[in-house]
């Protein structure tokens, strides 16, 4: 039986429509469907899909990447099928690892998609390095100004006012009044 398995991230604003039409063209009567990461391996439908094996099927996927991001998950679920007797069939990249030709360039193909993933990954780690350099930083803008800061600190420190009153002042959570006064408490310190 030819068995499909459709993913998109779960970041895209993607659906699997396109994935399962073509799915149900190359003849899957059955098709597991799921928005997740192709780098996790906490996919539930993935993880039903390899249950429900049987020797003699054939996972099917549109797209190599469709099924792991990562040579290693990929191996293991490659594996598991092989463990099961079922084979595996990628529509996009012509894979089918009935053949032992098929084997070969599913783990070629397995290869150069994770050699992307790290290639995205050394990339992103370097913008963030330039970034840094040129004295941006990411996260979160400060609630507070600095001169919002200076009187929510004196403001305490004098005891004119609690922390919790400073914070309906400047519409914040208590703590971050408490966190900007520590802070300033740690700097002066030092």
């Amino acid at each position: 039986m030819l068995i499909g398995y459709a993913r998109v991230s779960k970041s895209d604003d993607q659906n699997t429509t396109a994935q399962v039409t073509a799915l149900r063209e190359a003849g899957c009567e059955t098709i597991y469907q799921e928005a997740a990461s192709g780098g996790r391996w906490d996919r539930p439908e993935l993880q039903k899909l390899l249950d429900y094996l049987r020797a003699g099927d054939v996972v099917v996927v549109w797209k190599l990447d469709r099924l792991s991001r990562s040579l290693r998950d990929l191996l293991f679920i490659m594996e598991k099928l092989d463990a099961a007797g079922a084979g595996f069939r990628s529509l996009t990249e012509s894979i089918d690892t009935t053949s032992p030709g098929g084997r070969m360039l599913m783990q070629m193909l397995g290869s150069f998609a994770e050699f992307e993933r790290e290639m995205i990954r050394e990339r992103t780690r370097a913008g963030l390095e330039r970034a840094r350099k040129e004295g941006r930083v990411g996260g979160r803008r400060p609630k507070l100004t600095a001169e919002q800061q200076r009187e929510a600190i004196e403001a305490v420190r004098s005891g004119r006012r609690t922390a919790s009153q400073m914070a309906r002042v400047f519409d914040v959570h208590p703590a971050t009044i408490s966190r900007v006064v520590k802070a300033s408490a740690a700097f002066e310190s030092t």
